[in-house]
């Protein structure tokens, strides 16, 4: 075994979550050279040996993940960088993607994605949870149009096959304001203005709408 290659340093502010990945490393052969709490000590550790691997959660006290993977940048380090994290949203993606991040994992699969990412980072390549994508597609579907939050909701009971009438006495509004934003909608989807045009737009795209 190459022992430069297996050492790792870790950080994330959640102490049962980091004793968790201390002991899944060194399952796995690693060896964790740094566990640390926040992001500056874990930056300073980094520096100082130059791991080929660095595996950190996303929001940490005094640096982000995000932050060290940006020091690391600046200073030309060679430490490949996974990120554990909660967060789907588009720009948390774009971020890593501009930083040469070289993982991108969920927090919520990460037993699952875990050892892949690491062998897949190691050999040069970049994982990031399929999952995400799923995410990001439901992100991109909506954002574009930039639906309000009452469209996106009439949007949903639309969906749901509800009628005007339905919908203007669940959210307790006239059918004329149904119409009104209905037709907004149409226009910002760029939908024909054809009868059940949205029902089925909204039917075909239900799944990203929750």
């Amino acid at each position: 075994m190459d022992k430069q290659r297996h050492q790792v340093i870790i950080a994330d502010d959640h102490p049962i979550l980091l004793k968790g990945l201390h002991e899944f490393l060194a399952d796995l052969g690693f060896e964790v050279i740094g566990a640390f709490h926040n992001g500056k000590d874990a930056l300073d550790a980094i520096v100082d040996s130059q791991p080929p691997l660095a595996i950190l959660d996303l929001e940490m006290p005094e640096m982000t993940g995000l932050e060290v993977a940006a020091d690391c940048k600046k200073l030309g380090l060679k430490t490949r960088v996974i990120l554990l994290t909660l967060h789907k949203e588009l720009k948390f993606y774009q971020q890593a993607k501009e930083l040469n991040i070289s993982g991108y994992i969920l927090k919520e699969f990460a037993l699952n994605d875990l050892r892949k990412a690491i062998d897949t980072v190691l050999s040069g390549q970049e994982f990031f949870s399929e999952k995400l994508f799923e995410g990001l597609k439901k992100e991109d579907c909506l954002s574009d149009h930039s639906l309000t939050p009452s469209e996106l909701k009439i949007l949903r009971l639309i969906a749901d096959g509800h009628s005007t009438k339905v919908i203007a006495e669940q959210l307790f509004i006239s059918e004329r304001t149904v119409d009104k934003h209905r037709s907004n909608i149409i226009s910002k989807l760029n939908l024909e203005k054809k009868h059940n045009s949205l029902l089925i737009w909204a039917q075909n795209n239900k799944d990203n709408l929750y």
